[in-house]
């Protein structure tokens, strides 16, 4: 006889299952894209930190193409596999290779081992020979390249790196960790009972649902309004306020989950109020997400654009889209594809940053507040990348060329293997 229906997957609507190995075509595809796309910012923008953090952010994606599973309690492993394999990835290939060795290649592993020994031995020698004898050692620099040793040791560094990482990915490859379970309830200990979770989230609704309404208030009330109410510049009360809700937003987000995460789902009534609260909760905080973008907006118009100001406010815009995923999660209390999903929007906003051009956009900005009357920070953009340069055509000589040459003393020289759009435009 059959069992009680069970009454969780009653109300959620099922939805259509792609084929394991479809949807993991198409998760290999995403994450290899988000690894090229990521690695290739380098060669068209010049800001060296922003290169540095989308490299950074590759090897995550990489991570992710390599170990393709649906986890949320193994994201963090998920994420860190891939430099962390090489550890148990180095004794796999000995073991390997002593398999090889003792197979019918021992021959030819034989003549590999004698050329290697034959390339240390001549890397020994020759530099004591030609140390010993002026007449051989003019002979040995006829015949042989100049090798700058700090370059030399730089692509040692590199070579051992990329082929650990290659290691490491091929090892992940061969012996992919178990598939994570596709049951929540399996995952889930003590559940929290609806008056447990309802009355703290129902708090904050009522809470936000205040702030959000006094924040209406001194959006059309104005400039007027707030010296009034808080004896402040509208400028003022904006930079007063960011940090505040900044912090806020992350604290709710966290709450947010850890209910979505603990809530019991046991009975529709549950379920309703789950959908009911923490949607409430997330509309009123993008609602204060958009407040603190515009607070960020007006006092970068009143105090100028830095680095600084537009990453927090890319900042933001990201944990709007993480109440927007937290909203499709909660129409069917699946939670499972949300740790990826998190990841991989991370991924696309920073790329939609080095699309963006951060560095050239803060120039634009501080340039146009300079035509209207604004004063103009030459020193702040003289310290920028030559991503900077482009926007100074609009402004008049002398300043424009005293940018420009300051900018141009920063640059290195460019060699295939490090050259750069940005720079080489900068060269001309």
């Amino acid at each position: 006889m059959d069992g009680p229906a069970d009454p969780i997957a009653s109300d959620i609507p099922q939805q259509p299952t792609i084929p394991h190995g479809l949807g993991e075509k198409y998760a290999r595809i995403w994450w290899t894209t988000m690894l090229l796309a990521l690695l290739a910012v380098g060669t068209f923008r010049a800001a060296g930190w922003l290169s540095t953090l989308c490299v950074l952010v590759a090897g995550i994606a990489g991570s992710l193409a390599i170990i393709d599973r649906r986890s949320a309690r193994g994201v963090l492993y998920d994420v860190t596999a891939w430099p962390f394999a090489v550890f148990e990835a180095v004794p796999w290939a000995q073991a390997g290779i002593q398999r090889m060795r003792t197979g019918t290649r021992q021959r030819e592993w034989g003549v590999a081992v004698s050329v290697v020994v034959t390339l240390v031995l001549l890397a020994v020698f020759v530099p004591l020979l030609g140390g010993a004898d002026a007449t051989f050692a003019k002979l040995l620099e006829s015949v042989t390249p100049q090798v700058d040793g700090a370059r030399t040791f730089q692509w040692i560094v590199v070579f051992v790196v990329v082929g650990l990482a290659a290691l490491s990915a091929m090892y992940l490859l061969a012996g992919p960790p178990p598939p994570a379970t596709g049951s929540e309830a399996a995952q889930r200990g003590r559940s929290l009972r609806r008056v447990e979770w309802a009355l703290p989230v129902g708090a904050l609704t009522v809470l936000f649902t205040v702030f959000v309404g006094a924040q209406f208030v001194a959006l059309f009330g104005g400039d007027d309004y707030v010296q009034r109410t808080a004896g402040l510049t509208y400028a003022e009360y904006a930079r007063s306020g960011f940090w505040q809700l900044a912090a806020v937003t992350i604290l709710t987000l966290a709450v947010i989950l850890t209910v979505l995460r603990w809530a019991a789902k046991d009975s529709m009534a549950d379920r309703l109020w789950l959908r009911v609260l923490l949607g409430a909760v997330s509309i009123l905080s993008l609602i204060i997400v958009a407040s603190a973008l515009a607070r960020m907006w007006t006092y970068q118009q009143a105090y100028g654009f830095t680095l600084l100001r537009l990453l927090v406010e890319v900042c933001e815009l990201w944990f709007g889209l993480l109440y927007l995923l937290v909203l499709a999660a909660l129409v069917s209390l699946r939670r499972m594809w949300l740790p990826r999903a998190i990841i991989g929007t991370a991924m696309a906003t920073l790329l939609a940053l080095a699309v963006l051009n951060p560095e050239r956009l803060i120039a634009d900005q501080n340039i146009n507040r300079w035509e209207h009357g604004k004063s103009l920070d030459t020193d702040y953009l003289e310290q920028l990348s030559a991503d900077v340069l482009p926007a100074t055509d609009r402004l008049p000589e002398p300043t424009r060329t005293e940018i420009r040459n300051r900018v141009r003393d920063h640059l290195d020289p460019d060699t295939w293997h490090t050259w750069n759009l940005s720079r080489a435009n900068a060269a001309k």
